[in-house]
């Protein structure tokens, strides 16, 4: 392969997934992996003590002052008599100010799903979403809204969205096009420098047919049956963010004969080297049932930054019949 220190892995540690579905016993984190320590207490230094209100000047020391006050008692009026005895709401303030969470799903071209998310309360917050185990991190939008469509895993796909204040929501879509459609996906948490790569019917490295993150393929060639697509997942600009990589080709409707070659490569970076990698693979392939296999990954070290590891084997070569 035309890949600048390229280096075969000799082998990953891979174990069945324990489950299938979209519940969330894991949180952010995936199976197995340790939640992030907190951050040790900040140490803050060169306090100076500003006042935020303005200084009125006070009058002379010799100045008196005398103000008659009146001998009557003074009564406060109520603004409205009517108001007297009233309860006051004792709804929470969340719902009185429109905080609850919707989630709708609409179906999209490609085996696809648009969520729409809204929340007056939880504009910029974070989010995962969910669905048949795979989760991703997402941001809201600062209006409170969330827009984005979803590769399905499964005809009759459920959504979930949570928050970390424990609010979510939940919703369903029919996909009738799903069966027409192979999917592979790998998804990871924070800075493991992963990778999703398909070599379609012979494609070179960085030709026509090589199918990765910068060259993603798009629906207009899945539509006509030519070539698959890919498709990235998740917030990357966020802190620990889950994030997906998903190749989708259109098995059922292919005017191609051939084999399509599927890799995971794992760039050696500053942020990963030397560490443990943990990520998850889902194989979605003609009538079988989803499959998901756990992947941990031992980066190398620091000094083979810039390097790439290339696992062949970690999810298998789709083979395509024309229709």
């Amino acid at each position: 392969m035309a890949r600048l220190k390229s280096t075969l892995l000799a082998g990953t540690t891979l174990v069945c997934a324990l489950g299938i579905g979209y519940v969330m016993q894991f949180g952010l984190a995936l199976p197995g992996q340790k939640q992030t320590a907190a951050a040790g207490p900040l140490q803050v230094t060169d306090v100076a003590e500003v006042s935020s209100a303005t200084a009125l000047p006070l009058p002379p020391s010799d100045v008196q002052f005398e103000i008659d006050l009146p001998d009557q008692k003074i009564e406060l009026a109520a603004a409205d008599a009517g108001m007297a005895g009233t309860d006051l709401p004792q709804e929470p303030l969340s719902e009185s100010f429109g905080c609850d969470v919707r989630m709708e799903s609409s179906p999209a071209a490609g085996a696809m799903v648009r969520l729409s998310l809204s929340s007056a309360c939880h504009g910029s917050d974070r989010v995962t979403i969910h669905h048949q185990g795979m989760m991703f991190t997402e941001v809201m939008q600062p209006d409170g809204t969330l827009d984005i469509t979803v590769p399905a895993l499964s005809e009759n796909a459920v959504f979930m969205a949570s928050f970390a204040s424990g609010d979510g929501a939940m919703t369903t879509a029919e996909v009738p096009s799903m069966p027409f459609y192979d999917r592979v996906a790998v998804q990871w948490r924070g800075e493991a420098g992963l990778q999703l790569h398909a070599l379609e019917f012979g494609a070179e490295y960085f030709g026509t047919g090589h199918i990765w993150a910068d060259t993603s393929g798009d629906l207009g060639a899945a539509a006509r049956g030519e070539g698959g697509f890919l498709t990235r997942l998740g917030q990357r600009g966020a802190p620990e963010a889950q994030l997906v990589e998903v190749y989708s080709y259109p098995s059922g409707a292919s005017t191609r004969d051939g084999d399509i070659a599927l890799s995971v490569e794992a760039e050696v970076t500053t942020a990963n080297c030397d560490t443990m990698v943990e990520a998850q693979t889902f194989e979605l392939v003609g009538e079988a049932d989803l499959r998901i296999r756990d992947l941990t990954l031992e980066i190398p070290g620091c000094d083979t930054a810039g390097d790439f590891l290339v696992l062949n084997n970690l999810v298998q070569d789709l083979t395509i019949s024309a229709r």
